[in-house]
């Protein structure tokens, strides 16, 4: 049996394609391809913004302190639900980090993971990301449900939902940055 120049091609192939699924170079194949294909997030339809109903919401800090979204009421609220494991969400950090750097003073940002204190911890200190990070052990209002992460809500003061993004994002993105500069005059 001779080697073939199509069969090396082959094996080739499939060594990428195993190593992509099985090694933690997928993961990172994963990320920069969520990375490039990620867009800009879109404004929802009129008639798909919905008020949160419920705005009695508890979420706790990785040191157990507790927070409440009814103390959040009146203001510009970005909600990005996430985990360490999940590539789309690592590909949406550092954009994530910028906006936040620049509109911390003025839009309230709960990133909660769905992941272990000490892992976040790890993750936030490795890439030197600055944001708060919290976890939910109680029910979300029925309006920020959602089945995927990262799933992406931004609220404007009156608590109506704007947007609604699941996937990766450029959440530093000159439209985003636009939308809330006009909802925080509002």
């Amino acid at each position: 049996m001779s080697i073939t120049k199509k069969r090396i091609l082959n094996i080739v192939f499939y060594v990428l394609l195993i190593a992509i699924v099985f090694t933690p170079l997928g993961f990172k194949v994963k990320v920069f391809t969520s990375r490039v294909f990620s867009g800009s997030a879109t404004v929802l339809n009129e008639q798909e913004q919905v008020m949160v109903q419920n705005f009695n919401w508890k979420f706790v800090d990785a040191n157990g302190n507790n927070f409440n979204l009814n103390n959040y009421q009146g203001k510009v609220i970005f909600i990005n639900f996430w985990a360490t494991w999940c590539p789309p969400c690592v590909a949406e950090m550092p954009s994530l980090q910028k906006l936040y750097t620049d509109y911390k003073n003025d839009v309230e940002f709960i990133f909660l993971a769905s992941d272990k204190v000490n892992k976040v911890k790890a993750y936030l200190n490795d890439n030197n990301f600055s944001f708060n990070v919290y976890y939910s052990n109680y029910m979300l209002p029925k309006e920020l449900k959602h089945t995927v992460i990262p799933t992406t809500f931004v609220l404007n003061k009156s608590g109506k939902i704007i947007i609604k993004e699941t996937g990766a994002k450029n959440w530093n993105s000159e439209k985003t940055r636009k939308l809330l500069d006009k909802l925080l005059k509002e």
